[in-house]
């Protein structure tokens, strides 16, 4: 297998690391500027691979392209301890990976981003309060469920937890309030055989 990343640390690749990392799955890896203009996730050879020219995109041995970082992780997990077995299950993980792109990614990842290579110079003061109070609504529809359980689905560790970990991780840091049973979660995510780190960032800019 083939994953395409980027070089700053992204947390939609990161979760594709981290479910490989756990299924102790041997892949390579390719780098894209994203910083760059344009971003190489926007030139010819790329856009073949994804024509969205987004990364992550995962290469499968026979050569074909998977993009999108929930659904990769939702290919990988299938037929492992890392997805239930029974209908419901299954659709109550669907249902935290659809919440982690709609109601979480688009505020939390984005915030991280503007904070450490920049971007809140372009948006409004609308928009940027927008992004903190929304990523903030998803931060506390977390902690909320979180009482009393011990992971998101089900009470197993499944690529839901691993979706949400990538960006949450990282919120307390960029000015978000993290509640205590989050916190506990994220304690218990990074408690569990096979865990890695996010990369670091090479421009020095982000220290998580």
């Amino acid at each position: 297998m083939h994953l395409y990343t980027s070089t700053i640390p992204s947390g939609n690749a990161y979760k594709v690391e981290l479910l490989l990392a756990h299924l102790k799955i041997q892949y390579e890896t390719t780098s894209l500027n994203i910083l760059s203009t344009p971003s190489e996730t926007r030139k010819p050879e790329f856009l073949t691979i994804n024509p969205n020219g987004r990364i992550p995109v995962l290469v499968l041995d026979d050569g074909t392209p998977l993009a999108e970082s929930n659904a990769i992780l939702f290919y990988l997990a299938e037929e492992t301890p890392y997805l239930p077995s029974t209908k419901l299950g299954r659709a109550h993980v669907l249902q935290w990976l659809f919440f982690e792109q709609y109601s979480h990614e688009p505020y939390i990842a984005v915030w991280k981003f503007c904070t450490y290579w920049g971007g809140f110079g372009s948006r409004s003061e609308d928009e940027i309060a927008k992004l903190k109070t929304r990523g903030q609504d998803a931060l506390d529809i977390m902690e909320k469920h979180l009482e009393g359980k011990t992971f998101l689905a089900d009470e197993m560790f499944s690529i839901a937890d691993i979706a949400l970990y990538a960006y949450t991780s990282a919120a307390e840091a960029i000015g978000f309030s993290v509640g205590e049973n989050v916190k506990k979660w994220l304690k218990r995510v990074e408690e569990r055989e096979g865990h890695v780190r996010i990369n670091k960032d090479p421009t020095g800019k982000c220290p998580l």
